[in-house]
């Protein structure tokens, strides 16, 4: 498995970017924990990441581009604005799609909802580059810890990854889960 840090990836950004469009499965840091995904169109990439992570009937997660991809994709009610209104930031927001073409099925387990985060992190300028929705979800396999430092990345999950952009231990929680499909909203730590 390839590592990059942060100043590789600025150097190789466009190389590293192809990967990704390519199917490459890669970890990559956030505002919160160290996420694993993949090109959220790319149903084969989806399909090697959720045996990786023995996940198989759950909805992933997005990281997406911009606050324009939400206005364009999901249904954005005013208790919608008010939220985007607090990104970037530590919450995925669950939200109803309008375009189902957004992401691939896969993604999403062809649900009416996509769980969308725009990260307080450099990396939000990798997912802005890309220009479509990446898959975040926990470095970790079903049921077991979280990663939080390349010591402790479990050799199932690492054995079946790409590459990681590595920054060093990370110590936060996962994101807040904020689902707004329901009235009144349901708001989940984690």
């Amino acid at each position: 498995m390839l590592t990059y840090s942060k100043a590789e990836y600025e150097l190789r950004d466009d190389v590293i970017l192809n990967k990704i469009a390519e199917g490459n499965i890669f970890i990559h840091p956030t505002d919160t924990i160290y996420g694993i995904g993949c090109d959220a169109s790319n149903s084969k990439a989806i399909q090697k990441l959720r045996e990786a992570k023995l996940r198989y009937s759950r909805p992933f997660s997005v990281i997406v581009p911009s606050k324009t991809w939400i206005r364009e994709n999901c249904v954005v009610d005013d208790n919608v604005v008010k939220w985007l209104k607090k990104l970037p930031g530590p919450y995925t927001l669950i939200l109803t799609l309008k375009n189902k073409k957004a992401v691939s099925p896969e993604a999403n387990m062809n649900l009416d909802t996509i769980g969308v985060r725009m990260i307080d992190h450099w990396f939000q300028k990798a997912c802005e580059k890309f220009g479509k929705p990446i898959i975040t979800t926990s470095a970790n396999q079903m049921g077991k810890d979280f990663m939080t430092s390349i010591e402790n990345l479990d050799t199932e999950i690492k054995a079946k990854t790409d590459f990681i952009i590595y920054e060093g231990e990370k110590l936060a929680k996962p994101s807040t889960i904020i689902d707004l499909t329901k009235k009144p909203e349901h708001v989940k730590e984690r």
